[in-house]
């Protein structure tokens, strides 16, 4: 065993395909949503419609899917066969601006909503089921918080590269030659990620056909016997509300309402995230030091605090400041609740909890949280007029909202004990 407590094979296979999957979904959430809102149709609502239904196909793949891939003593329950649909999504990702070609455009809108939600089915299967369940599978209690560092920073390295360059890349090369390069990038370090990695044998196989095991999931006595992951999977779920209320349109607010162009806007949400990116490794060793509650908690109000007064800065020095504050603190926090969460997920159902993760934190989160922020943004945006159309551009109070619903997991947190348990 070597760094981090894993095998040199089983860490490249995590960085691969953590980066390969972080990149892919880089793109969907923000500039799968700025295609949508600059060349197809200048109206939030459909971003909102976008990432909804996206979010119940993420939600209904990654339960099912998981639920396959842990019953091991089947033909379905293997990590890895899941884990090449790497190269499927790569491919997907890469033909998504065809949309374009569609008129009138909300015919194109509706197309490049589905091709999102097909895109969606692919990287569910192969990152939010497996690779997720995979992580688990490999990692212990006691080196789990490095790790899921060293699985932020592929996050925080996958925004930095997509931020520093999409904007500018775009500008001089085009969009479509921009999610060609994506789709390549996808598909190749994800594929070959997808073959280095070992399939894991540690766990035990779930029993059962994959929806009574579903259902057994949410019978009283098992919700009673496991209330922590739930309470802690509500608590996350409320948090990624208030992050989504403004998260899809931070690009556009960024661009149309402080009005910078879109190259500076993504240099300046590069720096906020390499500084994020430094700040969620760093805290993988203090959770696994000092523990997930205390940390995850503080980090997270602090954060949410940094955010709401993001929503007042209008000059380029407060911009960055605040935005590097609220991203790196919020980083922390993800790698500590991201921990904590994993540690309480039942030990036969790694795959299909990590489905129950993207129902929490994706379904419960981007269903509803796209749409306030869709709906503040009618009720308190700018109209303006772009490429000829009527548009309304994001108001700040999207990130006023969104600090005030984060803030309401933190009683739930609460509730949650500490699960780092110390090596002897």
């Amino acid at each position: 065993m070597a760094n981090f407590g894993l095998s040199k094979r089983i860490l490249a296979s995590i960085i691969l395909m953590g980066f390969a999957g972080q990149v892919a979904w880089t793109v969907e959430n923000q500039y799968f949503n700025v295609f949508l809102y600059n060349v197809i149709i200048p109206d939030p609502a459909y971003v909102s419609y976008m990432v909804a239904l996206s979010a119940v196909v993420a939600t209904l793949t990654s339960i099912l899917i998981g639920a396959f891939s842990d019953a091991r003593t089947t033909r379905w329950g293997k990590r890895r066969p899941y884990l090449l649909l790497f190269s499927v999504w790569g491919l997907v990702t890469g033909l998504f601006p065809m949309a374009a070609w569609l008129r009138p455009a909300v015919l194109a809108a509706w197309f490049a909503i589905f091709w999102d939600c097909l895109m969606t089915f692919f990287g569910s299967a192969a990152y939010d089921a497996n690779y997720n369940a995979y992580v688990i599978d490999v990692t212990t209690v006691e080196n789990r918080g490095k790790v899921m560092g060293i699985v932020s920073i592929l996050g925080g390295l996958s925004l930095i590269l997509i931020y520093a360059f999409a904007g500018l890349f775009i500008e001089i090369f085009g969009y479509f030659n921009f999610f060609y390069l994506v789709g390549a990038l996808t598909a190749s370090l994800g594929t070959i990620g997808a073959l280095l990695a070992e399939e894991p044998s540690a766990s035990p196989s779930a029993q059962g056909s994959v929806l009574t095991r579903i259902k057994e999931s949410f019978s009283p006595e098992f919700i009673r016997r496991h209330a922590s992951v739930f309470t802690l999977l509500l608590a996350s779920g409320i948090g990624g509300v208030g992050y989504q209320t403004f998260f899809p349109y931070i690009l556009i607010y960024i661009q149309h309402y402080l009005q910078y162009p879109l190259g500076l806007a993504s240099i300046l949400i590069f720096i906020a995230l390499l500084v994020g990116m430094i700040a969620g490794l760093l805290s993988g060793f203090a959770v696994d030091k000092f523990g997930r509650k205390k940390f995850g908690i503080l980090t997270h109000v602090f954060g949410v605090l940094a955010l709401y007064a993001f929503s007042f800065a209008r000059q380029i020095h407060e911009t960055l400041a605040l935005g590097i504050a609220w991203v790196s603190l919020l980083s922390c926090s993800g790698v500590a609740i991201g921990t904590w969460l994993r540690d309480l997920f039942p030990e036969e159902k790694r795959g299909e909890f990590s489905g129950y993760n993207i129902l929490f934190n994706v379904a419960f989160t981007m269903i509803p949280g796209p749409m306030i922020g869709s709906w503040l943004i009618h009720q308190f945006g700018e109209r303006r007029v772009i490429n000829g159309e009527e548009a309304i551009i994001p108001a700040p109070v999207i990130f006023q909202a969104g600090a005030l619903i984060m803030l309401l997991s933190v009683p739930l947190m609460l509730k949650v004990n500490e699960t780092l348990r110390k090596t002897p």
